[in-house]
Parts: structure tokens; C-alpha cells; sequence
């Protein structure tokens, strides 16, 4: 919590992620010949989805400790992410509901304008030789695209936060639920976890109506694992070693660094000495081989 121009600034206690439900072009590719992308409805089994989702979100945020919680929504402007809040809503009253926001930057990945089938079917094999994160489609995006856009909105959330635009009562637990698409939603985990591209192309994607909790642990520092259990991070493409850095997320420090974490340096370097005194060493070694050579 921190003082800000009179307010308390205070940290979510959730950040829940959550994909819209089965749309028209997910039941049948062959929708987005025709109708625009922003455009795809709900099908009646998506509507089912978003709304289960409602509950197990309203289970999951009501049966905590607290009584007094507040929920806050981001979402996408595509007509299937608007559906899918409204299906949510029902089951949240309107005192629990501080506000909503509809934010583009978090729209579904760009694929094109009208999607020919049998030329997307060639386009997505391409993509696997190429590299799902690096890949541009064809008048569309690539996901390295939307992270760009998607890391704006996080700079834009978290001055939300941090300058009380959400009207947040700092006496309420604040949650966040952020109503996007699949790679939206790994883009944004990868964001914030600092996860590298390799690790990226190894996630699944979320199931509709399918969300990820980033629970704030016990040292104020965010984590998957504060929720979700081993086997869950395992089934969506988190290695093991992923697995302990959220581990160690949910019980450490806000700011503390973690120096097990292997992605954050040692997969950029061949092994570093420990201190400067065998790095100097190292070095005579060196430059005695080369003068001998």
C-alpha cells in the first residue's frame, strides 16, 4: 500500500484472466470467411461457458476471508469478450462492481481482414516452421505485436492503480478480472513474468471460458501457484523450473529478485565465476593459452 496525493494506492489482491467463450468461428473456421473477426458471436454452448465461468470466479473471490470485495473489469471491444462479461456479471451484484472498462489493447491478435479457410490452413502451417511467436500473418499481427500493445495496457493498469482512477475503496479487496482472448492472456503472462520467447511457444492456449488467477502471495509479489495447483501449471506448458520461480513467487519479498531463476541470466552466459578474483584468474588462464598458442 502506498501513499499517493492524499489516497492510498492498493495493490489488487487478483488479476484474473479469463478467454470469452466458444464463438461461432471456434465452432466453425469457416465464420470468419464472411463475417468480420470484432464481429463473432457467442454460440449458445459459449454463452453456457462465460457464464460457469462467472460463478467459479464469484466462488473463488467471495470465499475468502474477506467479505468486503470489489471487482474491476478490463475488456476487449470484440462482440464474443462483451458477450462473455455480460454472461460473468450475472453473477456479481452491482454493489460489488466498481466499474468496466472496454480496452483495444487487448483485443484478439490480428489474423487479417476476412479469413479464406483453406489459405488460413496454409498460412498456420507456415507459422509452425516460422515460429508462433515471431510469425506476422498476412495484413495482421504477430504475437510479438501484441505484446507490444499488451505491455502498454500493463504500463496503463497499473497507473489505474496506482493513481486511484478505479475509485477504489483501499478498505475492499480489489480484483481485477480482464476478459480477452488466448494469446492476449499468454502475452500478458509473459509480460509479467518475464517469461522468454521459447518459454512462450511452449504454453497451451486457454480453453474458452478457461482462466488463470495471479493471486498477490504473502510477501506482495503475484503468483500462479497461489491458486492454481502443480499438476494445472504443468497441463499449460509450465516447465518445472517456471513451476518453482511461481513457488517462490507467492512466499517472497515484493522486489526481491530471484537469483534460481535460470532464465533471468544464466541462459545468456556460458557459467560466470563466482567473484572477481576467479574471474581474474580465468582470465590469466586465458591470455597464458592464447600468448602460447
Amino acid at each position: 500500500m502506498r501513499e499517493r496525493d492524499g489516497h492510498r494506492a492498493v495493490l489488487p489482491k487478483r488479476i484474473i484472466l479469463v478467454r470469452h467463450g466458444e464463438s461461432q468461428g471456434n465452432n466453425d473456421p469457416a465464420a470468419y470467411d464472411t463475417t468480420p473477426d470484432p464481429k463473432i458471436q457467442l454460440t449458445t454452448q459459449g454463452i453456457a461457458q462465460a457464464r460457469l465461468a462467472g460463478a467459479r470466479m464469484r466462488h473463488l473471490i467471495a470465499g475468502g476471508d474477506s467479505t468486503n470485495w470489489r471487482v474491476y473489469f478490463y475488456v476487449s471491444p470484440y462482440a464474443r469478450t462483451r458477450s462473455t462479461l455480460r454472461e460473468i456479471g450475472r453473477s456479481f451484484s452491482k454493489k460489488r462492481v466498481i466499474g468496466v472498462r472496454e480496452e483495444c489493447r487487448i483485443r484478439e491478435q490480428d489474423f487479417g481482414n476476412f479469413q479464406v479457410q483453406e489459405h488460413m490452413n496454409v498460412i498456420k502451417e507456415t507459422r509452425q516452421r516460422f515460429g508462433r511467436f515471431f510469425y506476422r500473418f498476412p495484413e495482421g499481427e504477430s504475437a510479438a505485436d501484441v505484446f507490444d500493445r499488451v505491455s502498454s495496457f500493463l504500463e496503463s493498469l497499473w497507473r489505474d492503480v496506482d493513481m486511484n482512477r478505479l475509485n477504489h475503496n483501499p478498505s475492499d479487496d480489489l480484483n481485477l478480472i480482464i476478459v480477452s482472448h488466448g494469446v492476449a492472456s499468454r502475452v500478458f503472462m509473459m509480460k509479467w513474468f518475464k517469461w522468454t520467447v521459447e518459454q512462450f511457444e511452449l504454453l497451451r492456449n486457454l480453453e474458452n471460458g478457461e482462466f488463470r488467477v495471479l493471486q498477490l502471495g504473502s510477501g506482495g509479489e503475484y503468483s500462479l501457484a497461489v491458486h492454481h495447483a502443480d499438476e494445472e501449471l504443468l497441463e499449460w506448458g509450465l516447465s518445472p523450473d517456471m513451476i518453482a520461480d511461481q513457488k517462490w513467487r507467492a512466499c517472497a519479498n515484493k522486489g526481491e529478485g530471484n537469483d534460481r531463476c535460470s532464465w533471468y541470466l544464466d541462459s545468456f552466459f556460458d557459467p560466470l565465476p563466482d567473484s572477481d578474483d576467479d574471474n581474474v584468474d580465468k582470465l590469466d588462464e586465458t591470455n597464458s593459452l592464447t600468448v602460447h598458442s
